[in-house]
């Protein structure tokens, strides 16, 4: 690291998700200037990941380049880099960025890093679990989930197929219950017409959850229907049951209430099950003297601002103010609130007050669960209501229409346009110089 440059601008905003981007487009559209410092180029669209993992999308189509997105806003600027340092009395950050160290002065800090996957305080999990937080988590899973069905197609050790055709999802909120809908979907409407000699029926999908329903923070009838409209597909719901153990061939289940023990084995082992700030919000913490929750999640003012410092300011899901969702919801409307007491169309210090618009999940074709107010819908409507509340929020027309083509094609048909995958070419290598060319069973 060397060399270290300086300059200053208005507002440096750090992360690129839906807060970052909120606010970055208040500010630009006051003509306040500002510079935005993210690790990646893309505006995220985090809801719709898993319909990458499971071919229906292109990541291009839910991830647009965060510059294009605010090319029009002439005083802003976009930096990829990643931030490591803040000074709040000098009012300063520093971030790499091509492996230099830069400094940034600035008038106000605006933080929006998100969250990661948090595996309560079991992190090797990670290194034999399958995530779904960003882009590469997507596309990571799409090729395990292709390969365990092309591997299940030729193997002829009936043990091994078993358990390439087995996927374990840990964690029934959002994330868990549209992943496992959607790969048993995938088994009957796509894989059983594309694969002869594998039915429906031989695929095994697991949902786990420690908590006693699915999709608890709906609760009542919508959680009762997310779980019964799960088996109705075939997906098993297995709820009230602790995993104690993973490793590369499947998971150890508990269930501390009836005493059970159970082993489950399979090739995928998808951890959905929860979530801690990013390792930013850490940094803030300690330089701010802000108190953080036990997921890492600053504790901030009603305001929204950090510690003692009233230029300072964190939104979504890094922060935790009265026990609010972590969702995209909050962390715009967190965004916008920050920017207009920024550029001085809310006084400062305004406490942050959240509309609820309501709460939405889909479950799988044609089924999903919506409430706004007291008012709960179930079923197509739902559904519909899902994807029409989505496809606004996503950026551009052309992602908008690409999207709706592809949605008709993968749920009205039994298309998944972007299936692909590509034998390792290292694996045939070292096969072609084996002399023993048995079927191998490694993952």
């Amino acid at each position: 690291m060397g060399n270290e440059e300086l300059d200053r601008t208005e507002v440096v905003i750090v992360g690129s998700g839906f807060g970052a981007l909120a606010a970055a487009e208040k500010l630009g559209k006051a003509g306040k200037r500002f510079v935005l410092v993210s690790e990646t180029t893309e505006h995220l669209f985090q809801p719709l990941l898993y319909q990458v993992a499971t071919g229906v999308l292109s990541p291009a189509e839910i991830a647009p380049p965060i510059r294009a997105i605010l090319a029009k806003y002439p005083t802003g600027d976009v930096r990829l880099g990643r931030v490591i340092d803040v000074r709040p009395d000098a009012r300063e950050v520093a971030y790499v960025s091509g492996g230099v160290v830069r400094t940034l002065g600035y008038q106000s800090l605006i933080a929006a890093t998100g969250a990661r996957q948090a595996y309560f305080g079991r992190d090797e999990f990670e290194k034999v679990t399958f995530a779904l937080k960003t882009v590469e988590d997507a596309e990571k899973l799409r090729r395990q989930i292709l390969r365990c069905f092309e591997e299940a197609h030729t193997t002829t050790d009936p043990e091994h197929r078993r358990n390439l055709l087995s996927f374990v999802v840990i964690g029934a909120g959002p994330t868990g219950v549209e992943l496992a809908g959607q790969i048993q979907e995938l088994a009957s409407r796509y894989f059983e017409r594309s694969f002869h000699g594998i039915d429906a029926d031989d695929v095994t999908v697991t949902l786990v959850d420690g908590a006693g329903e699915a999709l608890p923070a709906f609760g009542g009838k919508l959680s009762e229907y997310t779980k019964t409209s799960l088996e109705k597909a075939g997906v098993e719901v297995v709820l009230n049951t602790m995993v104690t153990d993973i490793d590369d061939h499947g998971a150890t289940l508990s269930a501390p209430s009836t005493g059970m023990q159970k082993r489950l084995t399979a090739e995928t082992v998808i951890w959905s099950a929860g979530v801690r700030a990013n390792d930013f919000a850490g940094v803030l913490a300690e330089r701010t003297g802000c108190e953080t929750d036990r997921a890492g999640r600053l504790l901030v003012n009603p305001d929204l601002t950090v510690g003692g410092y009233a230029d300072v300011f964190a939104v979504g899901d890094m922060t935790n103010l009265d026990n609010l969702p972590g969702q995209s919801p909050v962390a715009m409307q967190g965004g916008r609130h920050v920017a207009k007491m920024v550029i001085g169309k809310v006084q400062r210090g305004t406490p942050f007050k959240y509309r609820d618009k309501g709460s939405m999940a889909i479950i799988n074709r044609f089924r999903a669960v919506t409430r706004v107010s007291k008012i709960e819908l179930t079923g197509m409507i739902a559904w519909v209501a899902w994807l029409a509340v989505h496809l606004y929020y996503l950026i551009g027309f052309r992602n908008r229409a690409v999207t709706v083509m592809s949605w008709i094609g993968s749920f009205l048909g039994r298309q998944r346009p972007h299936f692909h995958l590509a034998q390792d070419s290292s694996v045939v290598t070292s096969m072609e110089n084996s002399d023993s060319p048995r079927e191998s069973h490694a993952a």
